[in-house]
């Protein structure tokens, strides 16, 4: 039996598909069979029996109908059965019923028609392949580095490609403030998100995720690349300020120092990338006490009291350090305690020392809970400590009214008046 040749553009645009898209020879083959059983299942019937054999190497197909020989004049279905009469002009004189017949089918000789239906089925397949193999490939990517080229920019996203073409979706949510980009720019992120809704991948990037910072690092410091050194933990506030915890395997590697680089250099670069936001680079300690000392840039802690069952620290400084510890806005104290896993709170160093203290908590009946919160900010947990503030210093720091202020000192006071 003679082999009958796919029509050459067909078989052209499958194997550039596949040389581009890295689809398996066998993939290929499935494929390209599933399409002809596809529609020579719907022409003739869903009945039908069909073996299609293909050479993806020259594009040579050949396709057999399986048939049943059946006595003459009992033909019930023409798709699966033959009469014996037939099975002995179709170039079988030694047939006998019962016996199974295979026949030749010619695609062409069904038209044009059938031809362009074959290339849709099989456009459609390609299709349906090239979204599975792209969910597959950026689902392995999530959280890794990925660049794409801005191709569009909306108000609340931004349409990136990369170097296949394929689309990268950056939501204003996932940028950091101070992004701007231009169409035909070259943007870093890394890949936060992938879906499948539909068959339809959808890959979502962002640059605000902690993700992306450990994977600049990696990216700029070798000895982190080659595992020397460790990134323990990572705590971002993005476009404002971050903390990472490092780690050195290697007792001859300064962590910090690799991080950093010389003057600077290593740590300059991820500065600028992420928009000026400032970072903290810290020796990881498996001590808890010693890593929160180190998260709040404090060379010494004069006393500090851990729960280790609801994972709070309370640190007691001098009152010199107490707004250092605390930072501008209060980002130190929670970097500190989204990179420690402590929630931190920062007292008077010596609040507990007097017994006839009162806490202020005691007087959320008599003062508001928004108060007492501003008043703890500035590090002042009892009523002697608050007594003890000057005056102005309550007004600036804990951000109250000068009534508010007043009110305040004489209910704590009148306390201990009593």
């Amino acid at each position: 039996m003679a082999k009958k040749e796919v029509t050459p553009s067909m078989v052209d645009q499958f194997a550039e598909f596949k040389n581009n898209k890295h689809i398996d020879k066998a993939t290929m083959v499935s494929v390209l069979e599933d399409s002809f059983r596809s529609v020579l299942t719907k022409m003739l019937s869903p009945d039908v029996k069909l073996n299609i054999i293909l050479n993806a190497d020259n594009g040579d197909v050949q396709i057999l109908q399986n048939l049943t020989i059946v006595p003459n004049g009992e033909v019930e279905n023409p798709h699966t059965q033959i009469s014996l009469d037939d099975a002995h002009s179709n170039g079988d004189p030694d047939a006998e019923v019962g016996e199974d017949f295979t026949k030749e089918i010619v695609f062409a000789d069904f038209g044009r028609r059938a031809i362009l239906n074959l290339r849709q089925t099989l456009q459609s397949k390609i299709l349906d392949l090239q979204k599975e193999a792209i969910y597959a490939k950026f689902k392995e990517l999530e959280g890794e580095l990925v660049s794409g080229e801005v191709y569009q920019t909306w108000s609340k996203e931004i349409l990136l490609l990369d170097d296949d073409k394929n689309e990268l979706l950056l939501p204003k949510s996932e940028s950091i403030n101070g992004d701007f980009f231009r169409k035909g720019e070259t943007v870093r992120a890394v890949v936060a998100n992938v879906d499948n809704k539909n068959n339809n991948p959808k890959i979502t990037v962002s640059r605000t995720n902690e993700q992306f910072l450990r994977r600049l690092f990696e990216l700029e410091v070798p000895e982190i690349h080659d595992g020397l050194i460790n990134i323990r933990a990572v705590a971002r506030i993005p476009g404002e300020r971050a903390k990472i915890a490092v780690e050195s395997y290697d007792d001859r590697i300064d962590a910090v120092g690799a991080c950093v680089g010389v003057k600077g250099s290593r740590i300059h670069g991820i500065v600028r990338e992420l928009r000026n936001e400032n970072i903290d680079v810290i020796n990881y300690s498996s001590n808890p006490e010693v890593l929160i000392g180190r998260a709040l840039n404090l060379s010494r802690v004069p006393q500090m009291r851990l729960s280790q069952e609801n994972k709070k620290a309370e640190v007691f400084l001098h009152p010199d350090e107490i707004s250092l510890a605390i930072g501008k806005g209060g980002l130190n104290i929670k970097l500190a305690s989204m990179l420690t896993g402590y929630e931190i709170d920062v007292y008077r160093e010596g609040v507990y020392e007097n017994e006839e203290d009162i806490y202020l908590d005691d007087f959320n009946d008599e003062i508001e809970g928004w108060i007492i919160d501003a008043l703890k900010s500035i590090g002042c947990i009892t009523a002697k400590s608050v007594i003890n503030t000057p005056r102005q210093d309550l007004i600036d720091k804990a951000d109250l009214e000068e009534d508010t202020v007043d009110e305040i000192l004489q209910i704590l006071n009148a306390e201990f008046e009593d």
